[in-house]
């Protein structure tokens, strides 16, 4: 897990990961963006002068960036991601990126499906535990964090290994630990502030070495 984490910061500087890195961050901010104007015309309606909801708009707008930015970043990173994978690949695994099979868009749509109910599947089997560990403090948070870091661990390898399932359609995942592993690492990252915004790159390219170190025989 450390060699795939230090291989992937050693990456960060690739034209390829920069330019993954910058669509990111313009478009998850373009959100954010319309979310403020969509903020201001709301609260202007409701009879503020121009002014106040302006500051209102901006102050809602800096909480909601705050609170929702992880989730818009790894949504973004769904649209780039498998550019992370083939920089990673061109560089590191040339003979594996010659051989793989990228998904079309009905497999994708259907992967990206099965990804969503998953995630709604362990969210709602989390949420009884959660709302009981409420009183704790923090058991809550504990256990949407181990929620996410497996469902952020399979996301991950899972986007990389697909590129290279056998004719049977069988994909090389990692083992659970692994996957898990590397999901816990992502997610923590995303609570480190300025440096949440490459968490999805540096999970995305730290994946992609540990599927294919999981490879070699």
């Amino acid at each position: 897990m450390l060699a795939a984490f230090t291989l992937a910061i050693g990456q960060l500087g690739d034209r390829g990961i920069l330019a993954v890195i910058g669509k990111s961050l313009a478009l998850t901010l373009a959100v954010f963006g319309v979310l403020g104007a969509g903020l201001w015309y709301g609260i202007a309606a409701l009879g503020p002068s121009s002014g106040v909801a302006l500051l209102l708009a901006g102050l809602l707008s800096v909480a909601l960036l705050w609170l929702l930015f992880r989730l818009v970043a790894l949504a973004v990173l769904q649209l780039f991601g498998d550019e992370v994978v083939r920089a990673v690949e061109a560089r590191h695994y040339p003979a594996a990126a010659a051989s793989a099979r990228p998904l079309g868009w009905r497999e994708e749509l259907r992967v990206g499906v099965r990804g969503l109910l998953r995630a709604i599947g362990y969210n709602l089997l989390a949420l009884p535990v959660a709302l009981l560990l409420l009183v704790t403090g923090i058991g809550t948070v504990l256990v949407f964090a181990a929620v996410n870091a497996v469902l952020l661990g399979r996301e991950l390898t899972e986007m990389v290994a697909l590129r290279h399932r056998d004719a049977a359609g069988k994909a090389p995942l990692p083992g659970f630990a692994t996957r898990t592993l590397l999901g816990g690492v992502v997610v923590a990252l995303l609570l480190v502030p300025f440096v949440n915004f490459l968490a999805p790159v540096l999970g995305a390219a730290a994946a992609t070495h540990l599927v294919h170190r999981g490879r070699r025989p």
